[in-house]
């Protein structure tokens, strides 16, 4: 029997399920997480992580942080020091910086 519910419910449900999750003893879990994986669908053990989690879920209506972009200067000069240290990758040009 697959019920399909929206992706709204699904992240309000998780949310409410969550925090009573989190505070459960062990047999109440068991028996929430049996609750939670027959409505939502979910396989148990994706539904357990989401349960346990209290990180922000994806498409919750806030907007992702804009990329950092640097102007023409800084990049030029990124391009002269990445040129100088033979082309190395970033993680090891990061140290040489302040060289």
């Amino acid at each position: 029997m697959s019920r399909e519910i929206s992706q709204k419910s699904q992240h309000e449900l998780t949310q409410a399920v969550g925090t009573r999750y989190r505070a459960a003893c062990r047999e109440e879990k068991t028996q929430t997480l049996d609750e939670f994986v027959r409505i939502s669908g979910y396989h148990r053990k994706h539904a357990m992580r989401l349960l346990c989690s209290e990180k922000r879920i994806r498409g919750s209506g806030e907007p992702r942080p804009q990329r950092r972009v640097y102007d023409e200067a800084v990049r030029q000069a990124l391009i002269v020091l990445w040129e100088a240290s033979d082309r190395i990758c970033g993680k090891r040009l990061k140290p040489l910086l302040p060289l």
